[in-house]
């Protein structure tokens, strides 16, 4: 499935650097987002290790591994064992971790690939649909009736995550196809997007005329509404 498609990222407003990284395929086969944490050094570390080793491996490996599900899985792997590789050789980093979000598009199939609450989401005419639910404890606690959407949104425990890359017992890698028709248009994020600009807005701004204009709008909504964390989106429009 052939597409158009660009990427931004921010630091925003607040932070002094950015922690987020993305990844573009030139033929436009896949797409990563990741949003590192363990401080300065450490998320810029982990999010930039996640990213390289992860699209290394497809690149790799994509005309010798038949078996999608598990090409997206071991590139996932390799992302977390080269982070915890690098916390056992620098003990300032040994908290770091990152988020990471996917979409790649091989034998005529769409597939995701998620750890953390960096977010995939699928624009059809006006109608914006989340694809990936967030690994977090705030998630699984709206899953189960426990709180609602809006006590989620000023939840203390919001931000933190139940996975992500960067640990040695990584208990879970979210890999699904999608349903993705021409005329759609992708979006993946980090959270510093999907915290500060409401979802009907995010909406609006994905309609743009094209990828980039959207992009930048979203940016600079993000800023608008305090730009508290870095933002980063790559915006697909499938043909």
């Amino acid at each position: 499935m052939k597409s158009l498609f660009t990427g931004l990222t921010d630091k925003g407003m607040v932070r002094s650097a950015n922690q987020d990284a993305y990844h573009i395929d030139p033929d436009g086969r896949f797409f990563i987002v990741a949003d590192g944490m363990g401080g300065h050094a450490g998320g810029e570390e982990a999010s930039r290790i996640a990213i390289e080793t992860a699209h290394t491996y497809l690149e790799q490996h994509w005309d010798s591994e038949p078996d999608t599900k598990n090409l997206l899985a071991q590139a996932l792997i390799a992302a977390n064992e080269a982070i915890v590789a690098d916390q056992e050789q620098n003990a300032q980093r040994g908290d770091m971790g990152t988020t990471l979000v996917m979409i790649l598009f091989r034998d005529d199939m769409v597939w995701s690939a998620h750890v953390g609450d960096s977010r995939l989401y699928r624009l059809r005419g006006d109608k914006l649909d989340p694809i990936t639910e967030d690994d977090t404890w705030v998630a699984r606690a709206m899953k189960l009736g426990q709180l609602n959407a809006d006590e989620a949104k000023v939840h203390p425990l919001r931000h933190v995550l139940s996975h992500c890359l960067g640990r040695r017992d990584l208990r879970q890698i979210n890999i699904q196809t999608q349903d993705i028709h021409p005329g759609d248009r992708i979006l993946l994020c980090s959270d510093g997007l999907t915290e500060e600009v409401p979802h009907d807005e995010i909406a609006i701004h994905l309609q743009a005329e094209t990828e980039e204009l959207a992009a930048q709008a979203l940016i600079d909504a993000a800023k608008q509404h305090g730009g508290s964390d870095n933002i980063t989106v790559i915006i697909a429009t499938m043909k």
